[in-house]
C-alpha cells in the first residue's frame, strides 16, 4: 500500500526534522511548506555573489586552480569522446504527468521532444490502482516503446526519462526511471543531473547495510528515502534532498502522488505546465509541453519541491536558505532546442544575439555565412543579419546516421565527419566563408570541418564560436572531457587557430556574454568557462569510460570502479569514506 500524505495538516512554518545520520555536509538545510504554489515566496534571491573570471585569451587559464600534474577535479582519465563527435554530451531529460487517462502515451510523446537530451536509453513508469508499472530499454524512444508496451502502462500518472550516462555505465539496469519498494509502498524516480557527493553517500549507505543494484548516482536517492525516519512520505524526499550535493532535477511517483524537485542552485532546468483538462505536466524543457499541448506556467524554482495529488492539487515546499541560482549557461549555448524557454529565456533569442555579438566584436570581410548544423544555425543567422552578409547552407547534415556504423577496412580520412556533414561546393567554392559553431571542445572535429570546407574550394575560412573558450570539465550533469583534453585549456586562441587550420578564429567574449544576460548574469553557472565551481566536487567523479551496453549482469565491478578518477588536490577520499570500502574497490 502506497503511503498517503495529508499536506493540508502540515504546518507552514519550517519543518522540524527527525535526526538522521550525518554525511559531513558543509551546511545543513531546512524546508518550509507553502500551500499556495502560485505565490511561491522564494522566487527572489537576495544574495549577490560576484566572481572574478579569467580572460579567454590566456594560455592554460585553469592552471592557477589546479596544478599541471593531473590532480585537478578531472584527474587522469581515458577519453570517452569520439573524434567525430566532439561535443559535450547531453545530460538527460525527465517528464512527469498527473491527472490524464493517457498519461503514459503523453509521456512517450514528451520524451520524443526531449530525445536530444539523451539517446542511450528511455523508460516510463505509470501508476494504476496504486501499482507502479515500468517499461525501460536501451535505445531511442521509438525503439524502446511500441503500442503493446504502452498498453502495459495504464493510469492517470506517469514519469519518463531519456538518458545519457553522465553517471554509471551504459547498461540496461541503469536505465531510468528507477522503481523501488520499501516498507511503506513503492516509489519511482527519474533524475537529470549529477551528484558530486555520490560516492561518499553510497559508501555510507553500504556501511549501514544497503545493497546497490546499479552504478548510477540516482539510486542513492531511493536508499536515502527508504532509510529516512521522517513521516509522511513527502518529508522523506525532503530528508533525502538535505544530503544531496550537486545538480538534480527529479520527478518522483508514488501510488497517489507526483513530486518534482529541483536542487537549490537550479543547475538543470525543470518547468511546469498544464493541459486543458487540468493535467499537470513537468518536463526538462518547454518543447515537451508544446508537443503534448500543455500550457507553460512557470519554472520549478531552485530549491522547490512541488507535490501533486487529487486531494490537495499542487502544493509547494521551499528549500531554505537559498544560495544564488547557478543555472547552466550551456543549455542556451548547445543543449536545449531553440524553440524552448529555458530559465525563463528564449533559447532561440539567446543564440541569435550570440551571433550578433560575434559579428559586432569579431567582424571580418566575407562573402557568405554558414553554420555547423544544427546547433550553430541560429547563431549563424544572427551573425549574418548583423553583418549584412547572406546566410546559406554550406554544410548539410545527414539525419539518418545511427549510433553505430561499419567503417571501411581501408580507412577514409575524416570518415565519421563526412558521414554526418557534407559540404556544398556551389556555396563554398571561391568564397570567403564565415563558419559559425556553438563551441569547440577538443578541436578535433573543428579541424576536420575546416578541411572539408577547404576541399570544397573555399578561398578563406573564418571560424566564429558562439561561446567563450571551454577550460573546465562539468560536474553537474554534463559529460565533458577532462580539462587537459580541452583545447582552450592548453592553447591560446592563436594556437587553436593554427591547429584547426582556419584563417581566423574568434570566440564569444566572456564579458559580452554576461553583459547580454544583464541582471540575470549572476544566476548562471560559468564553471566550464572560468573553472570556478559553485559546488566544488569534494570527491571523485564518474565519467563514461569504456561504457558497456549489456544486460547489467556481466559487467565486472572493476570496470565500474574504473569510471572514477581523482578529485581536487585537497580531497582526502579516505577521510570521506570507510577505509574498508576503499580496500574493497567497489
Amino acid at each position: 500500500m502506497a503511503a498517503t500524505v495529508n499536506l493540508s495538516s502540515t504546518p507552514s512554518n519550517p519543518i522540524s526534522k527527525l535526526p538522521s545520520f550525518s554525511l559531513n555536509s558543509p551546511q545543513k538545510t531546512s524546508f518550509s511548506l507553502f500551500p499556495n504554489s502560485s505565490s511561491f515566496p522564494c522566487k527572489p534571491f537576495s544574495h549577490s555573489l560576484k566572481s572574478q573570471f579569467i580572460t579567454s585569451s590566456s594560455k592554460n587559464p585553469i592552471s592557477d586552480l589546479f596544478p599541471p600534474n593531473k590532480s585537478g577535479p578531472e584527474g587522469d582519465i581515458v577519453s570517452s569522446f569520439s573524434d567525430d563527435d566532439d561535443k559535450p554530451r547531453e545530460e538527460c531529460g525527465v517528464v512527469g504527468i498527473f491527472g490524464d487517462l493517457e498519461a503514459s502515451r503523453l509521456c512517450y510523446l514528451a520524451l520524443h521532444a526531449l530525445q536530444h537530451r539523451g539517446q542511450e536509453g528511455a523508460g516510463i513508469v505509470a501508476v494504476n490502482n496504486n501499482l507502479l508499472q515500468t517499461v525501460t530499454g536501451v535505445g531511442l524512444v521509438s525503439e524502446v516503446f511500441n503500442e503493446s508496451k504502452l498498453d502495459q502502462l495504464p493510469g492517470e500518472m506517469a514519469i519518463g526519462h531519456v538518458r545519457y550516462s553522465t553517471a554509471g555505465s551504459s547498461m540496461l539496469k541503469n536505465v531510468q526511471p528507477f522503481v523501488a519498494g520499501y516498507r511503506f509502498g513503492s516509489v519511482g524516480v527519474a533524475h537529470n543531473g549529477n551528484l558530486v557527493n555520490y560516492r561518499a553517500l553510497r559508501a555510507m549507505l553500504e556501511d549501514n547495510g544497503s545493497i546497490f543494484n546499479t552504478s548510477s548516482d540516482t539510486e542513492v536517492v531511493l536508499h536515502l528515502i527508504a532509510i529516512s525516519k521522517a513521516r509522511p512520505f513527502l518529508l522523506r524526499i525532503v530528508d533525502a534532498c538535505e544530503k544531496l550535493e550537486g545538480a538534480y532535477s527529479m520527478v518522483f511517483v508514488t501510488g497517489d502522488k507526483l513530486v518534482a524537485v529541483r536542487d537549490p542552485y537550479g543547475f538543470r532546468p525543470l518547468v511546469m505546465g498544464r493541459r486543458s483538462n487540468g493535467a499537470v505536466v513537468f518536463a526538462s524543457e518547454t518543447c515537451a509541453l508544446d508537443l503534448i499541448e500543455a500550457t507553460y506556467e512557470r519554472e520549478v524554482y531552485p530549491g522547490e519541491v512541488l507535490v501533486v495529488d487529487k486531494k490537495d492539487g499542487v502544493q509547494s515546499l521551499c528549500l531554505m536558505p537559498h544560495p544564488e541560482p547557478k543555472q547552466c549557461i550551456f543549455e542556451h549555448i548547445y543543449f536545449a532546442l531553440p524553440n524552448s524557454l529555458v530559465f525563463g529565456r528564449s533559447v532561440y533569442e539567446s543564440r541569435r544575439v550570440f551571433g550578433e555579438i560575434l559579428a559586432t566584436e569579431a567582424p571580418v570581410d566575407c562573402d557568405v555565412v554558414i553554420a555547423v548544423p544544427d546547433s550553430g544555425v541560429v547563431a549563424a543567422l544572427g551573425y549574418a543579419a548583423k553583418a549584412g552578409v547572406p546566410f546559406q547552407q554550406g554544410l548539410i547534415r545527414s539525419h539518418y546516421v545511427g549510433r553505430t556504423f561499419i567503417e571501411p577496412s581501408q580507412k577514409i580520412r575524416d570518415f565519421g565527419v563526412k558521414l554526418k556533414l557534407s559540404p556544398v561546393r556551389a556555396v563554398l567554392e571561391g568564397k570567403r566563408v564565415v563558419v559559425v559553431d556553438d563551441s569547440i571542445v577538443r578541436g578535433t572535429t573543428s579541424s576536420k570541418i575546416v578541411r572539408l570546407i577547404k576541399e570544397a574550394g573555399a578561398k578563406e575560412i573564418h571560424m566564429r564560436i558562439a561561446s567563450p573558450p571551454i577550460i573546465g570539465s562539468c560536474y553537474y550533469g554534463v559529460d565533458t572531457p577532462s580539462a587537459e583534453e580541452l583545447i582552450s585549456n592548453r592553447m591560446t586562441v592563436e594556437e587553436i587557430r593554427k591547429f584547426i587550420g582556419c584563417d581566423s578564429l574568434a570566440f564569444l567574449p566572456f564579458d559580452s556574454l554576461k553583459k547580454m544576460l544583464s541582471t540575470d548574469s549572476p544566476k548562471f553557472c560559468y564553471a566550464c568557462f572560468s573553472g570556478k565551481y559553485p559546488v566544488m566536487p569534494r570527491e571523485v567523479k564518474v565519467k563514461g569510460v569504456g561504457d558497456s551496453m549489456d544486460d547489467g549482469l556481466n559487467t565486472p565491478l572493476a570496470s565500474i570502479d574504473g569510471l572514477w578518477i581523482k578529485g581536487p588536490p585537497n580531497f582526502d577520499l579516505e577521510k570521506e569514506i570507510d577505509p574498508l570500502y576503499q580496500e574493497s574497490k567497489i
